[in-house]
């Protein structure tokens, strides 16, 4: 087969051009899947996509008309031919060979039929993406991020390492994990709930400083903001602090929607997600936004925060501690309306199990999280890297749990001496819903996790 041409260079290529100059033009060779028919007395018209584009096939009802008037919807032709514009100056290819590489066998719905059961979507994704111009658009976006937050790192030479997926303990967030089995090692294994703690001991030995993009599993429910398989990149770099990484997360951002849009991008709630983000304390964003607090100070009262909590029916379990209370009703009553693009900052460090703690203030960490149009994005911290500590807040964080089992291979590598070091993890699938205007993760997601 002779060189293919690419739909959409064909298209901005040539559709300003005028008409006599395209007809002195050589032949035009592209491939792709027929997404409409026409038939007219004395022609038939196509319409052919790849990925990327699509364009109007022209064949005249000639000698070779017999051949290709059984031609259908969903069938994969190659087309060679001249370009032309119609009376209507549509860029076409008028056909001097057509060729049927794949042969549809199942009713295919032409380009103009959505689908309209939201399941069938994510199940049936290849389908959509044929269909729906703006799902294949939100997937071109996906990559062209990835693709940009990778760039960004690279030029600020970060190295980007790989990480077990498969742990012994699992371990770096607090989630439920995927269990498995390993034969040969007769060992229970898990998939990998966040690859923190190896990023760490990547650090301990040598490398300062590095990012995953990965892949995590955490056995809980799904909604329109989770699911069970998920993509984050997580970044590490050694002699700085949380701060650093906020700008860095704020300037990651800020440099993927300039390389895409080169211009500010706007939500439907006109947010500008173009750095400067706004900084907030924790209680101070509570006490702004659910308006539950005659004022600021009734949040360094554990009673208040325990009668607070009860009053919006929050269900407070015997050993919890009054952190995890605090953060219960800030996900309750204030995330959501977290629209223009917020770090929030002092974090109770009593559920901060690997971040370090504040110098001047032991009951906060040294922590951050980035929220927009309500959605959680990051979170980073300075490193814990005291092992003794480390090993205690190990232990709290397990204490209600059947097994009270950590990663003691951790602790002794602590022993060896981590570096002051700070980290974020960003989540991949979020911000992309973000930039995409998506309303729901699956949106954003190839082939996210539904029911059988």
């Amino acid at each position: 087969m002779k060189k293919i041409n690419n739909i959409k260079k064909i298209i901005e290529k040539y559709s300003k051009i005028p008409n006599f100059i395209i007809k002195k033009k050589k032949n035009i060779n592209i491939t792709g899947r027929i997404i409409n028919k026409r038939k007219m007395k004395k022609s038939i018209f196509l319409n052919i996509q790849d990925i990327e584009g699509n364009i109007q096939i022209f064949i005249k009802k000639d000698k070779n008309y017999k051949k290709y008037k059984n031609i259908k919807i969903g069938d994969i032709i190659y087309v060679n031919g001249k370009l032309f514009k119609t009376k209507t100056k549509e860029l076409t290819i008028k056909s001097k060979k057509i060729k049927i590489l794949t042969k549809t066998k199942k009713y295919w719905p032409d380009k103009f039929n959505k689908i309209k059961k939201k399941e069938k979507k994510f199940r049936q994704r290849y389908l959509d993406l044929i269909i729906n111009e703006k799902s294949r658009q939100i997937f071109i976006k996906r990559i062209k991020i990835i693709n940009l937050i990778r760039k960004y790192l690279n030029n600020k030479k970060f190295l980007e390492v790989e990480t077990p997926m498969l742990h012994i303990i699992p371990g770096g967030a607090s989630a439920k994990p995927f269990k498995t089995y390993h034969s040969k090692l007769k060992t229970n294994m898990y998939l990998r709930i966040a690859p923190e703690i190896f990023l760490k001991k990547l650090i301990i030995g040598g490398f300062n400083k590095i990012f995953e993009l990965n892949r995590n599993f955490r056995n809980e429910g799904i909604s329109s903001k989770h699911n069970p398989e998920f993509t984050m990149i997580e970044i590490y770099k050694t002699y700085e602090n949380y701060k650093y990484m906020m700008k860095l997360t704020e300037n990651i951002i800020s440099y993927v929607i300039n390389s895409l849009f080169k211009k500010n991008i706007l939500l439907k709630k006109k947010i500008n997600i173009i750095n400067p983000y706004k900084i907030i304390t924790l209680k101070k964003a509570i006490y702004k936004f659910s308006k539950l607090f005659n004022k600021l100070e009734d949040l360094d009262n554990n009673d208040k925060i325990i009668e607070i909590a009860k009053k919006i029916n929050i269900n407070i379990k015997k050993n919890n501690k009054i952190g995890k209370i605090l953060i219960k009703i800030f996900e309750n009553t204030t995330e959501k309306k977290l629209i223009k693009p917020t770090f929030v900052t002092e974090y109770p460090s009593d559920i901060s199990y690997l971040s370090k703690k504040n110098i001047k203030n032991k009951k906060i960490a040294d922590r951050f999280e980035l929220f927009i149009n309500g959605y959680e994005i990051a979170n980073g911290f300075s490193e814990l890297n005291n092992y003794k500590e480390q090993k205690e807040n190990f232990k709290k964080q397990l204490e209600n749990k059947k097994k009270n089992i950590y990663d003691k291979e951790y602790i002794n590598a602590l022993k060896y001496g981590l570096p002051p070091t700070a980290g974020v993890g960003i989540g991949i699938d979020r911000l992309v819903m973000i930039i995409t205007k998506s309303k729901s993760i699956k949106d954003v997601i190839l082939f996210p996790s539904i029911n059988k």
